[in-house]
Order: structure tokens, then sequence, then C-alpha cells
């Protein structure tokens, strides 16, 4: 198991207080999307910027981004109850009266309305179709959870009145706030992020698949299990375990290799040593809806993928031609499709270039980052920071 990579043990302290602060209870120091890629191209647009989260101690992250670390949680409930408290006191000890509190996690929400009313600047940002979501959150009592989404509803459509501004990660999520306010911010590669130089020849790497990203049950952790299994290859799972007993099931199960969380050069390496990309979601409400981040890591990693047959994942595999959509709940045809990549190397290694090409010319992170910049500059301007969604 390899960590995410540790920003150094000290922070400098700043000669003026961030412009911004991105909270965050559930992201660590190296997360992709919010220090990456969100935190580290305000700085590099000149912005002083700092990430509050979960972490040992103080230090500095990507691109220089100051990280001001509070203790983390034991569980989802102690996240909660302890860790997001401690997450805004520290925002607030950091913060100048100009500094703009960007809020990472549903969990900031109530804190972030609280925020809002006092007058203190304030941009969520919607990665997630949090209602939905909290129907399936593992951590929340079966007979809470409706009453949670409805909770995280009613907050998020408060903020939309009352943040200074949103940043959604899908056009449905974005529809949902008021266009004024409102950027659409989607979480692509950063394009040279997942590429391994000399990685092995295609035709030449084991047969073997990888998934990476959060491992639920929702997500086809069994189904993926279970065809790879019938196909005499090896399924390597990366990612954290929700919930983490979870992690049991697979630990020592036959054709399953569990890498706990990788930092980016880590599964750049994996998906560098493989013969494809798995993304089976269950067709939950939420999944029917969202796209998932790894099905563009895994194109722009040159993979062909085994996907969800749903709509809004096909808009994107059908064109380009760049892998097979399943039933995911249909471990037969799953194995199939895993077999018929495993059989046909050269036709899926044509696959995983497709792939390659359509990141290349239209899902990088690189637009999308422009969009954040020219979001920031109008709200730093006192003009309204929505940007229209593209085509």
């Amino acid at each position: 198991m390899t960590a995410p990579p540790a920003p150094s043990v000290s922070a400098p302290r700043a000669s003026a207080p961030p412009d911004v602060l991105h909270l965050a209870t559930t992201h660590t120091a190296g997360d992709p999307r919010v220090a990456q890629k969100e935190a580290r191209t305000l700085a590099e647009a000149g912005l002083r910027v700092g990430l509050v989260l979960p972490h040992d101690g103080d230090g500095v992250g990507p691109g220089g981004v100051a990280v001001y670390g509070v203790e983390r949680p034991a569980t989802g409930r102690d996240r909660v109850l302890r860790t997001t408290p401690a997450v805004v006191r520290r925002a607030l000890a950091e913060a100048g009266p100009r500094t703009v509190f960007h809020l990472h996690d549903a969990d900031l929400l109530a804190h972030g309305l609280a925020l809002a009313l006092r007058g203190r600047r304030v941009v969520y940002d919607a990665h997630e179709d949090t209602p939905r979501q909290a129907l399936h959150q593992p951590w929340i009592p079966a007979r809470l959870r409706r009453p949670a989404g409805w909770a995280y509803g009613a907050a998020e459509a408060l903020g939309g009145r009352l943040f200074a501004g949103v940043v959604a990660a899908e056009p449905a999520i974005a529809r949902r706030y008021p266009a004024a306010k409102t950027a659409l911010v989607r979480n692509f590669p950063l394009l040279g992020e997942l590429a391994v130089p000399g990685a092995a020849p295609y035709a030449e790497r084991p047969a073997a698949v990888a998934y990476v990203g959060s491992i639920t049950r929702a997500r086809g952790a069994e189904e993926m299990a279970r065809a790879v299994a019938g196909r005499g290859a090896t399924l390597h799972l990366a990612g954290p375990f929700h919930p983490p007993a979870l992690a049991d099931a697979f630990r020592g199960r036959g054709g399953v290799v569990v890498h706990g969380v990788l930092d980016r050069p880590a599964v750049a390496a994996l998906l560098g040593g493989v013969r494809a990309g798995l993304s089976v979601l269950h067709p939950t409400p939420k999944y029917l809806e969202a796209y998932p981040t790894k099905l563009f890591e895994y194109m722009a990693a040159g993979l062909p993928l085994v996907a969800s047959d749903f709509p809004v994942i096909r808009q994107f595999v059908e064109p380009a031609q760049c892998g097979i959509l399943v039933d995911p709940l249909d471990v037969d045809a799953l194995g199939r499709a895993v077999g018929w990549i495993l059989d046909h190397p050269a036709q899926a290694e044509a696959m995983g270039a497709r792939g390659r090409a359509a990141v290349e010319a239209s899902y990088t992170w690189a637009p999308e980052g422009r969009r954040l910049v020219a979001f920031y500059d109008a709200l730093r301007a006192g003009r309204p920071p929505g940007q229209p969604i593209p085509a």
C-alpha cells in the first residue's frame, strides 16, 4: 500500500492571508481534483491558496499550496461531529476578511451557510449528487438516509441562494444552481499525468485489468471480482474501501490484488501494466446520471474500457469506440467483455489509442482550469461569477 504524497512537514507562514482556502473533510492533501487541479491551478494564476483538511500537521502541497492540517477522523460519524467543525475553526484562524471559503464536502454545508450569513464569501464545489448519494451511505443509519438526502437537498438549495458561487463537476449538477453564480468545471484528467513513458508494450502485459477509485458494492466490486476470476485473469483494486470492513471480502481472494490508496505516479504505473480499466457502477439513481472520473483516466492512460451501459457513459464511449459497454449486474456479460479484450490484444490496443486521442481532443483539465480561473476573476472583481455551460 502506497500512501498519498505527504507535503513537507512545515508550512511557511504567508505574509498576507490566503485569497482562497479550500476546505475538505474526505479528501487528502494530494487529492486529484481538490489539490492537484483546483488549488494548484489557482495558485499558478497568482492567488494565495491554502488547503484545510485532515492531515498530519501543516505542510506544503502541490504547486506550493499551504496545507493546514487537522486531526484525521476515525469513522464517518467522527468526521461529521468532530473533524468538520475542526476544519472550519482552522480555516477561520487562517483566513482574512476577504478570504474565499471554497467547500468541497457536503458535511461542510451547514457551516458554509453560517459563514455566508455572517457576510463571508463562500463557494461550494458540488462534486457529487449528494442528496442521492446519501441514500447509499453505509455510515448513515438506514432509517435516516432518506431524511438525510432531503436535508442535504434543502441545504444545497439554500446555498445556491446564499453562497457567492458554485463550482459543479457535472452538467446535471450545475443546472440545479443559479446560472449567474455557477461554473461547470469538469473533473477531466491532467493530460500528462497518467501516460507512463516506457510502459510495457500492450501485447506483452499480463492478463490483468484494473479498477481505480472508491471501492463499494454499488460500484461493482463483487461483480468485477467474479467476472475476472472466471477468465483466469487478475483484477487490481486501488482505492479506499467503503465501508472499510468490505476489504476483508477481497484481501487474499484468488485473482484479486488489493493495493490500497495509491498516489498518482503509482496509479499511472498500475494502469501502464494492465489490459483494461473497469467501471461497472450499479444502476442507482446517482450513477445513472453521473460520469465517473475514472472513465477519462483510463482513456488518458490509453486503456480500453469495460463500463456500465448507461446513456451518460455511452455518449463518451461510443463515439470514440474506446470500450465495451455492459449490463453492470450481468457477471457473465462482464466476463465476456473482459475475455474479448484479453483475447484480442491488437483490437483492444486500438480501442485504447482511440480513447487517448479523444481525451487529448476534448477531455483534458486545461480548459476546465481556465474556467475556474475566470470564475474567480469575476468573483474577486465583484461580477457574477457564473460561466455558460459548454455545449
